[in-house]
């Protein structure tokens, strides 16, 4: 028995704002921009939210896979922007969807939350609880940017992506790695509401993205390679045997990094960097799904997903397509 991805789907706002549009905000410009990061354009709501977003993904994703929302059984939803607290996102993505079947809930790995979705789903099928699950990274991440602030706000993109996964006989997920480090979490975070109550009143300052980009450049290319060899050599694959490295949309400087350290050629790492931006946990379902799309994933074909963000988290996740 395994668990195979028969289904993606993705979803972008209509808004493209270029680095030339940003450059009219900040002190800034495409070069500049394009040198450190490698992005050129992202898509930015102007009315579109993590759960709109995510039920679109969702339900093409499921178009994708030949399957309807009351085929659902588990729908997992890896987000760090929700618009509410109550109800989670998951919850009303199944209302709209009209998964009624399904048990929903929200997950927040930052932005490895999509494959920390993907292996909870795997455990509730291996476990034999739940045939199959929807899982969806989405994020609306430009409500929590500074806009003033040139570091972050050229960084970042609107977007979800959905994988329909379910039980199978046929090899799918091959394996995965997981890890988390608290004790860094302070480079790259963004705070909630201050304690307020008839007790107590802080000061309601608006939260926006902090990052320490030195520090976290340097974590992604030092634990993703890692990561990477670590999950490998648990299921004896090498370097060599994989067809595609899916890895987290941040940098393109981060995602050259990676392939210097494993010795892999650049070509074998796809990016959509240039043309969305970072868009945390919806990063890799929508590469993923552009790929499945553009047909460039055949078959038989090796993946390795890989991402890594706030907590800090990361983990990598070998599969057979």
């Amino acid at each position: 028995m395994s668990v195979k991805i028969i289904g993606t789907g993705s979803a972008l706002p209509e808004k493209i704002v270029t680095n030339d549009d940003l450059a009219q905000l900040v002190e800034t410009s495409d070069e500049w921009i394009r040198e450190r990061t490698g992005i050129g354009s992202r898509h930015i709501s102007t009315g579109e939210t993590v759960v709109s977003l995510a039920a679109r993904a969702g339900e093409r994703a499921l178009e994708n896979a030949g399957r309807t929302a009351a085929d659902v059984q588990l729908l997992l939803l890896a987000t760090a922007a929700p618009e509410t607290g109550i109800p989670c996102a998951a919850c009303q993505v199944q209302s709209i969807l009209g998964a009624a079947g399904a048990v929903a809930f929200d997950l927040n790995a930052a932005c490895a939350g999509f494959l920390f979705a993907l292996h909870t789903a795997c455990a509730y099928i291996e476990a034999g609880i739940y045939e199959n699950a929807l899982v969806v990274g989405s994020e609306v991440l430009s409500k929590i940017v500074d806009w003033t602030d040139r570091s972050t706000c050229v960084l970042f993109g609107d977007g979800a992506g959905a994988a329909y996964v379910e039980r199978c006989d046929e090899p799918g997920i091959l394996g995965f790695v997981q890890h988390s480090d608290g004790t860094k979490g302070e480079v790259l975070q963004c705070g909630g509401r201050q304690l307020s109550n008839p007790y107590i009143s802080l000061p309601q300052e608006p939260s926006f993205v902090k990052m320490d980009g030195r520090e976290v450049f340097a974590f992604a290319v030092r634990q993703v390679p890692a990561c990477i060899q670590e999950l490998l050599g648990r299921i004896g694959l090498e370097t060599g045997d994989v067809d595609l490295y899916v890895l987290h949309q941040a940098n393109r400087r981060i995602v050259e990094g990676i392939a210097r350290r494993l010795a892999v050629a650049e070509d074998r790492f796809p990016m959509n960097l240039d043309r969305v931006g970072n868009m945390s946990s919806a990063a890799i379902p929508v590469l993923l799904d552009e790929l499945n799309r553009a047909g460039r994933l055949r078959a038989g074909m090796t993946l390795v997903l890989s991402g890594f963000g706030a907590g800090l988290t990361y983990g990598a996740c070998a599969l057979r397509w």
